[in-house]
């Protein structure tokens, strides 16, 4: 079966292109003007100069390694059982109610036990999350991550596993015994397979082993996607790193920062 971890850079352009010349003015309002014009010009269709003004996001200021350095701190106060109570109060809610502007993309497992803003000790409008079991990331999370990162102006990119994941240790069943996996299940696990086959022959646990795997080929992947996240990697702008949640206590190893 062939995973979809990742749309090659020639069929993204290609919806690019389709999405742009079928449906540009549904796409306008979530998009705004800038983002959908750089959306059109990766899909290599020419953006009309008649696009109407919208309200654009307020990008962040903040740089990479400071959005970096507000992660490590943030998971520091979690483990000091210090939450910020802006997290969730009216007022933090009311400024952000017009526009975002998230610090960092978050790359996370659904795992109920791995929720990122309680454990970053974050609130409401800090990070831009993408969840799905196994961290892994499809055609849509990759869009997802390209409309933080091109219009948002996010400067970090953080793909975090964790301890036990549930989806990687179906992967290494997989591998290991041969299992099979029902319905939608099975290619949820298809693209962790390579992590799973890769971590076989390392010493220490297998499936923790795989987990970190799976983080580094996630972020290896993201790095090469396409021009709306290698562009500005290459100009200095985005950082993208890989993490290991503890959950036993707590902590976060960012453990793949290349």
């Amino acid at each position: 079966m062939t995973s979809k971890t990742l749309v090659s850079p020639n069929r993204r352009r290609a919806l690019s292109a389709m999405c742009g010349c079928a449906s540009s003015a549904a796409l306008a309002p979530m998009l705004g003007s800038t983002g959908l014009r750089a959306m059109l010009a990766a899909g290599g269709v020419a953006a009309s100069a008649a696009l109407p003004a919208m309200a654009a996001e307020v990008a962040t200021k903040v740089t990479p390694a400071e959005a970096l350095q507000m992660l490590i701190d943030g998971n520091r106060q979690f483990l000091k059982g210090k939450l910020p109570p802006q997290m969730s109060n009216a007022k933090r809610r009311l400024e952000i109610a017009k526009s975002q502007s998230p610090f960092a993309v978050l790359v996370s497992c659904s795992d109920s036990r791995v929720p990122p803003e309680v454990l970053f000790g974050r609130g409401l409008g800090d990070l831009f999350i993408i969840r799905v079991a196994g961290n892994t990331i499809s055609q849509e999370g990759l869009g997802s991550i390209e409309y933080a990162v091109a219009e948002l102006k996010v400067p970090l990119v953080l793909v975090m596993g964790h301890q036990r994941c549930g989806a990687v240790a179906a992967a290494v069943s997989v591998v290991k015994d041969n299992t099979f996996f029902p319905g939608a299940i099975g290619d949820m696990v298809q693209p962790i397979l390579p992590a799973a086959i890769q971590a076989r022959g390392d010493d220490g646990d297998w499936l923790d082993n795989a987990v970190r795997r799976n983080v580094v080929n996630v972020v290896e992947k993201l790095k090469i996607s396409g021009k709306l996240i290698e562009d500005p990697i290459a100009a200095g702008t985005l950082r993208v790193v890989g993490a290991r949640y503890d959950l036993d206590d707590g902590s976060v190893d960012f453990f793949h920062q290349t």
